[in-house]
């Protein structure tokens, strides 16, 4: 263990620092959020601010390790039996309390009890938890998942699911009869009858599920500039959650520019943003939900500087995002993520994180981020080079301002080049026109100033006087046009 390395990690879902033994109350919160969550290590004699590590004195540190234990087995319930250990460096010790995730969810405080003493960790705090996680640790604990539980109210077939069995005839060429229901675990039998589970309700359009899952939703938002002061569009999709996604996917699409992109002789169209790793994360926002969590829906938010996806609930314990190639496959909800897999819309075994890492890996302007917000889990797609439209039309309207201004072109002439050299064209050709004879002259004075100012480019860079030599426009020169057109 590289304890240097280590110190230079920021605290987070797993990694906390203390100076010194921390106070009882304290101490427990972290050990049983950490068992409660993903497991976790708390490093003692080890100062936040500035990071530094600064020991504890060596003649204390078996009644601190003692301490520690002890403090755990009288306060924590059920019994959690930490790894702790201590660390020499260079002279320094440090106690280090290595916390497994529990099997026997949830733990909490023993004087509190388990309504008012279990604590969860969302990013580098605890958190006392609330009703619904509780139950959702229960169900972790029977390995059950909400959406397999069954509902109750009503008998399956008095459930309108009619778009659910469009989308399963289209797609699989099968109609979803009651055999199909049963193999895919969306009515379960209770009491000598069917009974339709939560994913079947999820997945219908049913009256029934606006009433018990008001908030399986998702809110879309295109807000003006950066903020979220002034909606330019918004609505709300609240079908069944199949098509949600494809609905959400559209809104996006309508909100976001397809762009041309110059590559050599070649101009390349497309999405501003990675939009194959956007619909996977939305395919993931709706498939990995927490739907136990009342009263919290998806928020898809655009601005003009990035594209947001918000989901309830936290990350699960085995999921780590910083690992996006490893093929992570662990699922929340046991059975919308089959049904979703059987459908051919995601990949079951994991590999929804390495096709977002593979698109994200073509778009070097796209800075991709994530965070656990809260009791939700956050994905944004931020463009690292934004500027403001305003700012941009005056960059580009000082470009051709300096052009004109330091050349004999004039506006109407840079403008009429811009778009022949839509096509690679001959330096002949961009000079007749303009009206003006081939020769190297004329080339200096109208050509070149666009080459020296990034609207032109050659075909053959690295050979700029070859007689095959051709003229292309640039990216800045694509922008031009289009605040000429505006």
């Amino acid at each position: 263990m590289n304890l240097k390395n280590i110190i230079q990690q920021p605290e987070g879902r797993r990694l906390e620092f203390k100076e010194k033994l921390p106070d009882k109350a304290d101490l427990n919160k972290t050990i049983i959020a950490f068992a409660n969550d993903a497991g976790g290590v708390l490093f003692i004699g080890i100062k936040d601010f500035p990071r530094e590590i600064v020991g504890i004195s060596e003649d204390r540190l078996l009644k601190i390790e003692e301490q520690i234990s002890n403090l755990i087995y009288d306060n924590c319930y059920p019994i959690i039996s930490p790894d702790i250990s201590i660390v020499n460096y260079d002279g320094k010790f440090v106690i280090k309390v290595q916390v497994y995730r529990g099997s026997n969810l949830p733990y909490y405080l023993k004087s509190k009890g388990k309504n008012k003493g279990t604590y969860i960790r969302v990013g580098s705090s605890n958190r006392l938890a609330n009703e619904d996680i509780i139950l959702e640790m229960e169900r972790l604990k029977r390995n059950i998942s909400f959406d397999s539980e069954a509902f109750v109210e009503i008998n399956y077939p008095d459930i309108d699911f009619t778009n659910f069995e469009k989308i399963y005839k289209r797609e699989l060429a099968s109609d979803l009869n009651e055999s199909s229901l049963k193999k895919l675990k969306l009515i379960q039998e209770v009491q000598s009858k069917y009974k339709a589970t939560n994913a079947l309700l999820l997945l219908s359009d049913d009256e029934l599920k606006d009433k018990f899952f008001p908030y399986a939703k998702i809110e879309c938002a295109r807000f003006k500039g950066t903020s979220t002061d002034v909606f330019i569009d918004q609505k709300t999709l609240n079908g069944n959650i199949l098509e949600q996604i494809e609905f959400a996917y559209e809104f996006v699409l309508r909100h976001i520019n397809k762009g041309a992109k110059v590559e050599g002789v070649y101009t390349k169209h497309r999405w501003e943003y990675p939009v194959k790793a956007i619909r996977e994360t939305i395919r993931n926002a709706v498939v990995h939900r927490d739907y136990s969590l009342s009263g919290k829906d998806i928020k898809i938010a655009i601005y003009d500087d990035m594209v947001e996806i918000t989901s309830p609930g936290k990350l699960l314990p085995t999921i780590d995002f910083n690992e996006m190639e490893a093929r992570q496959s662990d699922i929340r909800n046991k059975v919308i993520a089959p049904v979703f897999k059987h459908l051919g819309l995601i990949d079951q075994w994991g590999n929804g994180l390495k096709l977002i890492k593979d698109e994200l890996s073509t778009y070097q302007d796209i800075e991709f981020k994530w965070k656990e917000t809260g009791i939700q889990f956050q994905v944004q797609f931020i463009k690292k080079d934004y500027k403001s439209k305003a700012y941009r039309q005056d960059e580009l309207k000082t470009s051709i301002l300096h052009i004109t201004t330091k050349s004999r072109l004039s506006h109407d002439q840079v403008t009429t080049i811009l778009k022949f050299c839509k096509q690679a064209a001959t330096r002949k050709s961009i000079l007749e026109i303009i009206e003006y004879k081939n020769h190297t002259d004329n080339y200096k004075k109208y050509i070149l100033p666009l080459i020296e100012n990034d609207l032109l480019q050659f075909t053959i860079p690295d050979t700029p006087k070859s007689s095959k030599q051709k003229y292309k426009i640039t990216e800045k020169g694509l922008a031009i046009l289009g605040l000429s057109n505006n």
